[in-house]
């Protein structure tokens, strides 16, 4: 239950700056990227670093950095097959899943096995 009552706290402080900071920049759009991610990712970190130790929240740190290069990758693509070649979303959102499930493959066994 302390678990729960500590990630509620952090997570809700962290939301609260993270959607300010979203909403003192311009497009408007950032304050939800601004207000979720950051402040579930944080939360997470500081309950395995305080419950399982900072070994273990290292750990957890380097796989979310894999999966941001990932997804980065993956918005990329999205980015070049929309964007440049004036492709379908729907088959180019699919279709590129893979290079996302690549990359995470590729950094998670290459940084942290």
């Amino acid at each position: 239950m302390s678990q729960m009552l500590m990630r509620f706290v952090v997570g809700g402080a962290v939301v609260s700056l993270f959607a300010l900071l979203g909403d003192l920049l311009r497009p408007k759009g950032f304050a939800g990227l601004f207000a979720a991610a950051p402040s579930v990712a944080l939360a997470t970190l500081s309950l395995a670093a305080i419950s399982q130790g900072t070994d273990y929240a290292a750990t957890e740190a380097a796989s979310m950095i894999c999966g941001a290069a990932a997804l980065a990758a993956y918005a990329a693509g999205c980015v070049y097959f929309l964007g440049i070649r004036h492709a379908k979303a729907g088959p180019t959102a699919v279709l590129m899943l893979p290079v996302w499930a690549l990359v995470a493959a590729i950094l998670y066994f290459g940084i942290l096995k």
